[in-house]
């Protein structure tokens, strides 16, 4: 039987430091590879018959009785340790790996990737209301279901779970609900953060388990002032004092978003050409809209010129400094018109066929019942007035012009329409008895 080497043996070789590989026995080599370096190695022969060496670790630092402890903890791990410790170093690195991608999945919520996404869109949408639209639909409806869960674990039933509460009761906001829920896994996929189908998209899948929004529950449109009742109605908000009753006089006569109004300033304004030019930024279709100003509508600017500080100020300035008079100062002049002088339980004033009061949104609907029934200029012409969109890819590709000069002879009625004097209602005397 071999002499196994002493603990003195082993340090006198190291010492020595000449290039050598010094047996301890079992197979265990000190490898000495020059001054100051030495390694443990343990030479064993694999079942393919081929020789191999397997480290254990350098010297001094493993001491003699370690690397042999290390060499018996080898042998017992199967007939080619080295492959054995390979397989092992891989389950862990594998085991490593599963670990980190869960932790990272947990971190790639479905709030995450929301916010991701908004961050992403921010700087191509046109304002910043956009992105706190989709920011506050996503925290009211999405977040309280789908936020913190990871979203490669989003699914049709965490889906449904968001929209049903809101599908009957509010479908337009449903509807939108679901296409940002379906914009976030889409681009969340595109990352690389989830696989598989869309389990919000609506053709082909959402459509099956959910009637279509517009079914749900009827839209129902801003309440419109019948266009008789506009000269009547002007007259009454000629009555009222203040920016905000000049301001939705304005919006009237330009038949504008009362948010394009809110905006406008004076640059805007060109009084020579009679014209206001409502930049991109601030239409809702993305394109500069030019607007006619007709007679009545420059009369409304002459009464505002007096509060202008410049060419940017705006021109219906709110009540704080630099700040724009806010929607709701519109919403509650209507309101309070539709309530004057009545007792309690009255019928408002001002009333759509339905019955509603009317609301400083739909006067846009009242000049487009009044031109559609009372003027020549058409279609085309009344929607440029109201700067809708063309849907029609093909009709718009070849509409060039805004019509300007065509939409001023309609403006301009539209003008002398609303601020004519209101016809009276006049009592006729009773007839005579025997009258014929």
């Amino acid at each position: 039987m071999r002499r196994t080497a002493t603990a003195t043996e082993v340090r006198a070789v190291f010492v020595r430091g000449a290039p050598c590989r010094f047996s301890v026995g079992g197979g265990l080599h000190l490898w000495v590879r020059g001054p100051g370096k030495a390694q443990w190695v343990l030479r064993y022969r694999a079942p393919d018959g081929r020789r191999r060496d397997m480290g254990l670790g350098t010297f001094p630092g493993v001491p003699l009785a370690e690397a042999r402890a290390r060499a018996q903890a080898a042998r017992q791990a199967g007939r080619d340790p080295l492959a054995a410790r390979e397989a092992e170093r891989r389950a862990r690195a594998e085991a490593e790996a599963a670990e980190r991608a869960r932790a990272e999945a947990e971190r790639r919520t479905f709030r995450a990737a929301a916010e991701a996404l908004i961050a992403a869109k921010r700087p191509g949408w046109r304002n910043t209301k956009h992105a706190a639209q989709w920011s506050a639909t996503l925290a009211a409806y999405a977040y309280p279901v789908l936020g913190d869960l990871p979203v490669a674990e989003v699914d049709t039933d965490a889906v449904l779970r968001v929209l049903r509460p809101v599908w009957q009761r509010a479908p337009e906001t449903a509807s939108r609900l679901r296409q940002r829920i379906e914009a976030v896994l889409d681009a969340a996929t595109a990352k690389g953060w989830r696989a598989g189908a869309n389990p919000a998209r609506w053709k082909g899948h959402l459509d099956a388990l959910l009637p279509p929004p517009r079914k749900a529950k009827p839209v129902r449109h801003h309440p419109a002032l019948p266009w008789r009742d506009m000269p009547a109605f002007m007259a009454a908000l000629g009555a009222r004092e203040g920016v905000a009753a000049l301001a939705l006089r304005f919006a009237i006569l330009t038949a504008a978003r009362t948010g394009e109004v809110r905006g406008m300033t004076w640059r805007e304004v060109d009084l020579a050409a009679r014209v206001w030019t409502v930049p991109a930024a601030r239409m809702k279709a993305g394109r500069a809209h030019r607007v006619p100003l007709s007679t009545a509508a420059l009369a409304v600017l002459e009464a505002v010129r007096p509060l202008a500080a410049g060419p940017d100020a705006l021109v219906f300035p709110g009540g704080r400094a630099g700040r724009p008079l806010s929607d709701m100062a519109l919403s509650m002049l209507v309101r309070g018109m539709c309530r004057d002088g009545l007792a309690e339980g009255e019928p408002p004033r001002w009333r759509d066929a339905e019955g509603r009061a009317a609301v400083a949104h739909g006067f846009r609907s009242t000049f487009r019942d009044w031109a559609g029934e009372t003027r020549p200029e058409g279609r085309e012409v009344v929607e440029r007035a109201l700067a809708h969109a063309i849907k029609d890819k093909a009709e718009a590709a070849y509409a060039r012009s805004d019509l300007l000069e065509r939409r001023r002879a309609l403006m301009e009625a539209w003008g002398a329409f609303c601020t004519r004097a209101p016809a009276e209602v006049v009592a006729l005397p009773a007839a005579r008895p025997g009258a014929a």
